[in-house]
C-alpha cells in the first residue's frame, strides 16, 4: 500500500492511539506510516465492544436478581476471565466460583474482600454495596 493510500478513517480510538503500518513511499521503498483507523477495523471493534457491553449488562442483571455476587459483575466489567482473576487474587478457580454465589459472598471476610477490591481497582464498600 502506498503511503498516500493509508486509511485515515474515523474510529473510537483515533484520539487515543495511531496504528503503525508498513507502506511504500514515493521511491517504492518500505517505510512506516500512522493510521487513525480503517472502517473495517472500526466495525470489528464496535461489534466486540457491543458484545462486551452485553456481557457486563447481563452480569449486572444476574447480580440484581440475586443469582450471582458482585464479584462476577466486576470480573466481567474489568474484562477479566476466571484465569486472570485467579492470577490477580491468588484464589483457586473453584474458590472464586464459590464466591460467585451470593450466599457465600455475604460471608466473605474483610481480607478476602480487600483482595477482590484491589484486583478490581475499587473500594470494599463499592464491592459489597453493588446491587446491579
Amino acid at each position: 500500500m502506498k503511503k498516500e493510500n493509508l486509511p485515515q478513517d474515523k474510529s473510537a480510538l483515533e484520539k487515543l492511539t495511531r496504528e503503525l503500518c508498513y507502506v511504500k513511499n514515493e521511491d517504492g521503498k518500505y517505510t512506516t506510516g500512522l493510521s487513525t483507523g480503517w472502517d473495517v477495523k472500526k466495525d470489528a471493534l464496535d461489534n466486540a465492544w457491543e458484545d462486551i457491553n452485553e456481557r457486563v449488562q447481563n452480569a449486572a442483571e444476574l447480580v440484581k436478581r440475586g443469582e450471582m455476587s458482585p464479584i462476577y459483575y466486576f470480573m466481567e466489567k474489568n474484562l477479566m476471565d476466571l484465569t486472570l482473576l485467579v492470577s490477580y487474587t491468588g484464589f483457586w478457580k473453584f474458590t472464586i466460583k464459590r464466591h460467585f454465589k451470593p450466599e457465600v459472598f455475604k460471608r466473605l471476610n474483610d481480607k478476602k474482600l480487600n483482595i477482590y477490591a484491589k484486583a478490581f481497582g475499587i473500594s470494599v464498600i463499592e464491592l459489597i454495596n453493588f446491587k446491579g
